[in-house]
């Protein structure tokens, strides 16, 4: 079954757009929100949960805006993970884009674990 592309948009309206960039751009920076450890061999990113390891590609990075990422088991397909830093041109207000590809038994499941995410990730920059 082809996976299906979601789109979740997460405001951080006053962090500051460098501290988020660290905290997405760096293995340091997503060991403090988006899993317990990371470790980097070349392109191949390693995220740990508790016991449970999973990899990762780093497909592309423009610095200071945005990362995406391939999980192993995607290789080979359009599937892909980005986090992306929005900034509104009226009111300078800051946010994050997140693009996912999931099984559409698996989207509410992946939505809430993506909203976990963010509270820790709001916790640590501040918002």
């Amino acid at each position: 079954m082809k996976k299906e592309k979601i789109t979740l948009e997460y405001p951080l309206n006053y962090a500051a757009e460098h501290i988020l960039w660290i905290m997405i751009g760096s293995p340091l920076g997503l060991s403090e929100w988006f899993s317990d450890g990371v470790t980097v061999e070349d392109d191949l990113y390693t995220f740990t949960w508790d016991e449970h390891d999973q990899s990762a590609y780093l497909l592309e990075t423009i610095e200071g805006k945005s990362i995406r990422f391939q999980w192993e088991e995607d290789k080979g397909t359009d599937a892909y993970f980005e986090m992306k830093i929005v900034t509104q041109p009226l009111t300078g207000h800051v946010g994050l884009l997140v693009t996912e590809f999931a099984e559409p038994e698996d989207v509410d499941d992946l939505t809430l674990l993506w909203n976990k995410h963010m509270e820790d990730l709001r916790r640590k920059v501040g918002v």
